[in-house]
């Protein structure tokens, strides 16, 4: 039992409704607290504060009444609904998201009292499609046409799924004009649908281009068959985590990626350098012991990994600046995390690129790539070369793992899911080709993403695998062949 303390200090809203709010009957409470919404009065939410709290003085009496649980989710929508007459735009965004999930047709007259007032055109194509959205359910003819025709001119997804429900009205002139307004909606959806798709394939290409850029270094330099290029990108996310560890309790943790990017690339690169002296070096020329040790590498290093952090999966958390989104179209967001990786690949290849095509390191792997024995002919160490082309190779796998711990869980598990799309991509893309594995990269994202959208991924993949199995039959060279005096001889 609750007491209700009102007082008239405001005698501009309306005194029967107010009075019926210490009615027994819950109805009639209800049908006071719409019509104090109605009149869209800012004293009206002081009222309905202490009705919801407090007692109050009707007449110089004090009423006690109950309220029940119906009663106080009224009061509560009310009071959301009246802070769409708010003059701070924060509040008002709150309010139209509070009744995007439904409101009570009682509240429709102060939602169109707000509409006509706001000046956000955000906010007011928002309250645009809850006011149709009531509408829309309206015994009056006339006001359900108008609220169709209002959806048809959007290019919200809610107002399809709104309109597929009208076009099944009894009425024929309604069922028609929702039909109408139906194929207009969905006209304008479907570019935001494919906008989507390509954004998806684009982000899903970067992280392959960013799992398998270190891979096309190593294999195709040393032809070396890394099983273990997963467990490096697994230790890349691995590091960030440890560096986000470090960064937690400081004024600084926004900006830990800073500091995780070159350590990422650092451990990872050392490792792989590590691997390359001490068990690569004397398998080169025979690629099933290679591809057999480095198989039993990477058991090794899941398990080193599950014993010094756990055999769960442990959370890289977001920046703040990567968090939400960019609302492109209307049902299509592309989210900071996604665009920020896909500039984090593009920043990776530019740096690869420089590396390879400006500096003395790259003129030697190339030169190692392209003829081993006549490069070693001229002076080059070909077996540092080895080694620091294998440290380059590892350190951007390492960068591939700190990008995809900010899109999910890191886990022992991790690399395991990109060692065979890494291998597809470097071997569609042509062995040792920098630009085929781009290419390579963005062009299976797409595939992927619009097979999926057809069949679903169990079967894109599938489909994927067949086109490159029959593809490097044709053409085993790759997209882009190597070329060099060892090919032509």
């Amino acid at each position: 039992m609750a007491a209700l303390f009102i007082s008239f200090a405001s005698h501009a809203l309306n005194k029967g409704a107010v009075e019926k709010l210490a009615s027994d009957d819950n109805d009639e409470k209800i049908a006071a607290i719409a019509a104090l919404v109605a009149e869209g009065d800012p004293k009206a939410a002081d009222v309905l504060r202490q009705a919801a709290e407090g007692e109050v003085e009707i007449g110089g009496k004090k009423v006690e009444i109950v309220m029940n649980n119906r009663v106080r989710g009224r009061i509560a929508e009310a009071l959301s609904v009246l802070k769409l007459l708010s003059s701070d735009r924060g509040e008002r965004g709150a309010a139209v998201k509070a009744l995007a999930g439904g409101a009570d047709p009682s509240m429709l007259p102060l939602i169109l009292k707000a509409r006509e007032k706001e000046a956000d055109a955000e906010i007011k194509a928002q309250l645009n499609m809850i006011a149709a959205g009531m509408q829309i359910k309206s015994e009056d003819k006339a006001a359900r046409l108008a609220a169709i025709r209002m959806l048809g001119e959007s290019g919200n997804p809610s107002a399809r799924a709104l309109l597929t429900e009208a076009a099944s009205d009894p009425d024929a002139e309604i069922r028609a004009e929702a039909q109408r307004s139906l194929s207009g909606v969905q006209s304008r959806l479907v570019w935001g649908e494919w906008l989507g798709l390509a954004f998806a394939g684009v982000s899903l290409g970067s992280i392959l281009l960013l799992a398998a850029l270190g891979l096309a270094i190593t294999y195709g330099l040393m032809g070396v068959i890394n099983m273990a290029h997963g467990e490096l990108i697994m230790i890349g996310a691995y590091t960030t985590y440890v560096v986000q560890g470090f960064f937690r309790n400081s004024s600084f943790f926004d900006w830990y990626l800073l500091a995780a990017v070159p350590a990422s690339f650092l451990v990872a690169g050392l490792v792989g350098m590590a691997l390359e002296r001490s068990v690569i070096r004397w398998l080169y020329g025979r690629p099933l012991e290679t591809l057999l040790a480095t198989w039993g590498i990477s058991l090794m290093l899941i398990q080193a990994v599950r014993t010094l952090f756990g055999a769960q999966n442990v959370q890289v958390e977001n920046p703040a600046f990567m968090s939400g989104g960019i609302q492109a179209l209307s049902n299509v967001v592309l989210p900071w995390s996604r665009i920020f990786i896909i500039v984090f690949a593009a920043a990776v290849l530019v740096g690869v690129w420089m590396l390879l095509t400006r500096t003395r390191l790259g003129l030697y792997i190339r030169g190692v790539t392209q003829n081993r024995d006549m490069a070693a002919c001229v002076g080059v160490p070909t077996a540092r070369i080895d080694t620091w082309a294998f440290g380059l190779g590892s350190g951007i796998a390492g960068l591939a793992g700190c990008a995809l711990s900010q899109l999910g869980n890191v886990g022992p598990d991790l690399g395991q899911g990109y060692i065979v799309d890494s291998f597809l991509v470097v071997v569609f893309g042509g062995v040792g080709q920098l630009a085929g594995t781009v290419y390579a990269a963005l062009g299976l994202g797409l595939a992927n993403k619009l097979l999926e959208s057809w069949s679903g991924a169990v079967l894109a993949k599938i489909a994927l695998l067949v086109f490159i199995i029959i593809f490097i039959q044709r053409r085993p060279q790759g997209l882009f062949a190597l070329k060099g005096r060892a090919v032509e001889a």
